[in-house]
């Protein structure tokens, strides 16, 4: 199972998932993880099969998972302005799943890899590339 994982309006989120639906879409499944309502809806409105929202299903799902995506604040606490818990961070790190996340300046954390010219567009093709290598 895919599992994405976004909060305050789910944009990054709706993002990701409808552009995995658009490439892979007979061969995933995708649950989404919202910190909150409205990003759960907005990235099952997007396309993704299966929804649930807040800390607990952070928890629980993570440890169901196999590929984790999302920003890199999910596994930051307190990081998307603060709706990270700590026990969701601990979730999400502590997961087997793999974890491919996209840079973001948000949270202070500057990734020295990642090319200052790439913007969150080709960043979500990257990400969904890399998807499926994982998928082969």
């Amino acid at each position: 199972m895919i599992t994405v994982i976004d909060g305050m309006g789910g944009g990054l989120g709706v993002k990701i998932v409808s552009e995995l639906k658009k490439r892979y879409a007979s061969q995933i499944k995708i649950l989404a993880l919202g910190t909150n309502s409205t990003a759960t809806a907005a990235m099952k409105k997007a396309g993704a099969d299966f929804a649930a929202t807040g800390e607990n299903p952070v928890v629980v799902n993570c440890k169901k998972a196999t590929l984790i995506l999302g920003p890199i604040a999910i596994i930051t606490p307190d990081g998307l302005m603060g709706e990270i818990t700590p026990r969701m961070a601990e979730a999400i790190t502590l997961s087997d799943a793999k974890k491919i996340l996209l840079p973001s300046d948000r949270c202070n954390i500057d990734v020295v890899s990642t090319p200052r010219l790439l913007n969150m567009t080709e960043l979500i093709k990257e990400l969904v590339d890399r998807v499926g290598e994982e998928l082969v």
